[in-house]
């Protein structure tokens, strides 16, 4: 079992590109639980047809600690097994708490059966929390993947996720698997994410090109590969999916200095 956690800026499509490559996984024929470990409880919802499943945080408040395993996972997409970790209420207590409680959970439930392929933890932002960096701190997830733009806070934030991966790299035997670009359409900005990649000792592993009816499938609750299998953007989440299932490229990252960022982001005339 490969257990795979996905970082991020906020907004930069992390759970869309999760998804999506859960369901080209899944379509491909692997057995996959994704984990949601957002408090916005929506690293699920294009697998389920747009339900907003109840989290793990809401049921243990509405429940009690005794909660069978169905009352937390659903099952989607060409059967992927679903959980939504979820968070405290709003201005209360700390969003990474939902993650520890969850995957405790899960594990006392024997959500992680030997007949999965993949676990993936889709995980809130930059690594600045204990809570969030949870999944690798404690070794649960052993390869990482971040999703970047060309563009200067995407690429900051998914440095400062390099930070955290070399961190615990040692403890937790983590390693960083590449570099996903999911593209904003910035002027050079497939050069600049593989210079980027290449700095860190890494890899872009695939470069997802900007296409709408991404959002015409989450309008219509769905994956792309769900809403339509022949489209071109199917194809690419199916070669994204395909390339991490083959890869063996595995590193303990190397973060770069704020200005060798910019430095880099200037080379290739993103910042004058």
């Amino acid at each position: 079992m490969r257990q795979v956690a996905i970082y991020g800026k906020g907004g930069i499509g992390k759970s869309t590109t999760t998804q999506n490559t859960v369901a080209a996984l899944a379509e491909a024929g692997k057995k996959v639980m994704v984990v949601g470990c957002d408090p916005k409880a929506d690293s699920t919802r294009l697998l389920l047809h747009g339900l907003h499943q109840k989290t793990v945080l809401d049921t243990l408040r509405d429940e009690g600690d005794d909660v069978d395993l169905d009352a937390v996972l659903k099952t989607g997409f060409c059967g992927t097994k679903c959980v939504e970790s979820g968070g405290p209420e709003p201005g209360v207590g700390c969003a990474g708490r939902g993650i520890i409680t969850s995957i405790n959970l899960l594990e006392q439930l024997g959500a992680y059966t030997d007949d999965l392929d993949y676990v993936f933890y889709d995980v809130l932002g930059d690594v600045v929390c204990g809570g969030f960096a949870m999944p690798i701190r404690e070794g649960k997830a052993r390869e990482i993947y971040i999703v970047a733009s060309g563009e200067l806070m995407a690429l900051y934030a998914a440095n400062n996720i390099c930070k955290g991966i070399r961190k615990y790299a040692e403890t937790g035997g983590v390693r960083l698997g590449g570099i996903i670009c999911n593209s904003r359409k910035v002027d050079n900005e497939l050069a600049l994410l593989k210079a980027f990649a290449e700095e860190i000792g890494s890899q872009l592993i695939h470069f997802i090109p900007r296409d709408s009816i991404v959002q015409r499938a989450e309008i219509n609750k769905k994956t792309v590969i769900d809403f339509d299998p022949t489209a071109s953007q199917a194809n690419e989440y199916r070669k994204l999916a395909r390339a991490i299932d083959e890869n063996e490229m595995f590193v303990i990252p190397r973060p770069m200095r704020q200005e060798r960022l910019e430095e880099l982001m200037m080379k290739h005339g993103i910042l004058e």
